[in-house]
């Protein structure tokens, strides 16, 4: 607005500056006509046919003293009769300013030359100079144009380079040419309209100018400093000076700034909980690392002194399954330290659930295991029912759970997959007939490496299995819990585990 306002203000005065000069010179125009109109029809000798002086004057000096002009008389041949300037009491003092002697006056007077010319009061270079004519009226061509019977007029600058305005007009009768009027503007009344004008333009520029720089300051104050503040943060974040709490926060506000300091704190305190669990996830991993290290180190030193071949058949067998174990333990440690670059850049499709679970069923039914157990799947999904996520994330979900219940089981046990539509979610459950789970680690066996299973399989299981079932159930919109079965016959702690996965469905 400031702009608009300082912009506008310019374009209106300075295309008024030319309008205000041809204002000024219609309304002489107008002023001249009805003057020498009036001369005409009352300072007429009747029987001479000719202008009487003695009645011109003291009309010429009513009808121009009212105005700011000057008014001469003129004879046809063009011999000035009466001037208002000896006429008028306001004009009996001319006033001719002098040359600046000191220098603050010269500084003054030069000061103010530029200010004229900056501001446009003195745009009239181009004129030609103005000169007073005597008693002789015919140096002036307006003039000797009314002496031709047609109205005139002209512009020019005096000495002090101040414009003066001229109209001369024809006095007649109803037939006759009595003489000429010559009306013109005083030296600088022009000058001090346009210099009113500038001034008034030079305040214009102050208010909007004081706006500008007001609007600034509180921008300043109240969006670039806060930004300010947010990036040096940022800066300090990333060189690591600054900590979780470095980004500073402005919970007054509840603009766009507010909304920026809380998404950056958001994602500082993401970051920072990212690196924290990336911290523990290689302290985790070197610890489980070290486990089937130092068992293999050990031995490898016992194989060198074993007494007899069953012993070191015994000690090479522990070094298969150590090293068998590091393996299990990398390839899944890599699958979880990829999956959530895989989850955040793969696009969501849209997965039928049956299908998905049915393949899933029919893959472990021509699959050797290490125990007969049978995987049965009861889907009361309704038909067409999907959900949006990754299919083969999707189906690691179901794998591990199935794994899972597998390593709980004995031969012949039976597990059971159930598709349920259960609200606007797609509930699968994983149920087997195991020992179950201790009610105080419902939650704590989604921890990763986290590990609790019977003497015969412990060491072929990472512990990751169930914490990246969460992980991908979880992006998915979903989630997933441990619960234990009812028993089956009295006395029992646990008739077994059951895993239960809920997803978002659309029903198509």
């Amino acid at each position: 607005m400031a702009l608009l306002i300082l912009t506008g203000g310019v374009i209106g005065v300075q295309s008024s500056g030319r309008g205000l000069v041809e204002e000024r010179l219609r309304g002489i125009q107008q002023q001249a006509a009805i003057v020498a109109s009036a001369l005409g029809r009352y300072a007429i000798n009747n029987k001479t046919q000719s202008l009487d002086v003695d009645l011109a004057e003291p009309l010429l000096r009513e009808l121009i003293a009212p105005t700011r002009l000057r008014g001469r008389l003129y004879l046809p041949n063009g011999r000035q009769v009466a001037d208002t300037r000896l006429l008028l009491p306001r004009n009996v003092i001319q006033v001719t300013p002098l040359p600046p002697l000191d220098r603050w006056s010269q500084f003054k007077e030069w000061t103010q030359r530029i200010y004229d010319s900056a501001m446009g009061v003195h745009p009239f270079n181009t004129l030609g100079k103005y000169a007073e004519g005597g008693e002789d009226g015919r140096i002036y061509p307006e003039v000797n144009d009314a002496m031709l019977g047609q109205a005139s007029s002209a512009e020019r600058v005096d000495s002090q380079n101040r414009l003066v305005l001229s109209v001369a007009v024809p006095i007649r009768g109803v037939l006759l040419l009595y003489g000429e009027l010559f009306v013109t503007t005083e030296g600088g009344d022009i000058d001090d309209i346009l210099r009113q004008e500038r001034f008034i333009l030079f305040e214009v520029f102050l208010v909007a100018f004081g706006v500008m720089l007001l609007s600034s300051l509180y921008l300043a104050g109240t969006i670039a400093e806060p930004v300010r503040r947010l990036a040096a943060a940022a800066d300090q974040v990333r060189s690591g000076i600054g900590g979780r709490d470095a980004i500073p926060g402005f919970p007054e506000r509840n603009d766009e700034i507010g909304d920026l300091a809380d998404s950056f704190k958001e994602m500082t305190a993401a970051l920072y909980d990212r690196i924290g669990a990336i911290e523990r996830f290689a302290a985790d991993v070197a610890h489980e690392l070290k486990n089937p290290l130092t068992s293999l180190a050990s031995a490898m030193e016992m194989l060198i002194r074993a007494p007899d071949e069953a012993s070191r058949q015994k000690l090479m067998a522990l070094v298969r399954a150590d090293v068998k174990r590091i393996d299990r333990l990398i390839t899944d440690i890599s699958d979880a330290s990829r999956l959530d670059a895989e989850l955040s850049r793969e696009a969501r499709t849209e997965i039928d659930v049956s299908h998905l679970l049915k393949t899933i069923v029919d893959v472990y039914e021509v699959t050797d295991r290490d125990r007969d157990v049978a995987v049965t799947l009861k889907d009361e999904l309704p038909a067409g029912t999907k959900i949006m996520g990754h299919d083969e994330r999707l189906g690691q979900v179901f794998r591990n759970l199935i794994d899972n219940a597998i390593s709980f089981s004995k031969d012949g046990d039976e597990i059971v997959i159930t598709a349920q539509l259960h609200h606007a979610f797609a509930r699968v459950t994983v149920e087997d007939t195991g020992p179950g789970i201790p009610p105080d680690n419902l939650e704590s066996i989604f921890e990763r490496f986290y590990t609790e299973r019977p003497g015969e399989t412990f060491g072929k299981n990472s512990g990751l299995g169930l914490s990246i079932a969460r992980q991908i159930t979880q992006n998915a919109g979903g989630r997933i819990w441990a619960e234990n079965r009812p028993p089956r016959v009295p006395g029992q702690a646990s008739g077994g585990a059951r895993f239960v996965v809920e997803l978002p469905a659309i029903q198509t």
